[in-house]
């Protein structure tokens, strides 16, 4: 995965101190180790579903992010239905599609971008139907954790679906 959300240290600041200064001379707070933004693509077919949750569950691994196993598993559900969507409704139109983590002191997003311009909508769908819920889902989850998700179109005429969720540290209430 590439870091796109971090740059290189910039030259020492001329307090002779680390820690750069605002504007009134007061710290300016330095990001977490954690915080950052990594984009990936995947081909929008059926083995990206699977792939795509190890990738973010590794990532957020990797980085050290401080996320209770529970935030875990709500991230991993909403890529897992996001991707999934992306395949069965946009390979048509986006062969490839896009996941992103973007990983904030208080938050994480997650985010799937495809180049299908229709923008889907939660469904309520009968009980008796096997599928067509997973906005609904991705609804809840992101509801439930205290978080928010949207669709937008994007620059190019695709769309991106997007949950962020409060980032709670493991053993937080």
């Amino acid at each position: 995965m590439d870091n796109q959300g971090r740059g290189q240290p910039g030259p020492r600041p001329e307090n002779g101190t680390d820690t750069p200064l605002g504007p009134v001379g007061d710290p300016v707070p330095r990001p977490l180790p954690y915080e950052g933004v990594w984009r990936f693509t995947a081909p929008a077919v059926d083995a990206s579903v699977p792939q795509a949750r190890h990738a973010v569950r590794d990532l957020l691994h990797r980085q050290g992010v401080p996320v209770s196993e529970d935030l875990v598993q709500a991230l991993l559900l909403i890529v897992s239905e996001l991707v999934t969507n992306a395949v069965r409704h946009a390979a048509l139109l986006s062969p490839t599609l896009a996941v992103e983590v973007a990983v904030g002191a208080e938050w994480v997003r997650v985010s799937v971008e495809d180049n299908h311009p229709y923008r889907p909508t939660a469904l309520e769908n009968p009980h008796s139907a096997t599928g067509g819920r997973g906005l609904l889902l991705v609804r809840e989850i992101t509801r439930e954790a205290g978080g928010v998700c949207d669709v937008e179109h994007t620059a190019s005429g695709g769309k991106v679906i997007w949950a962020a969720l409060p980032l709670k540290p493991a053993g937080a209430p």
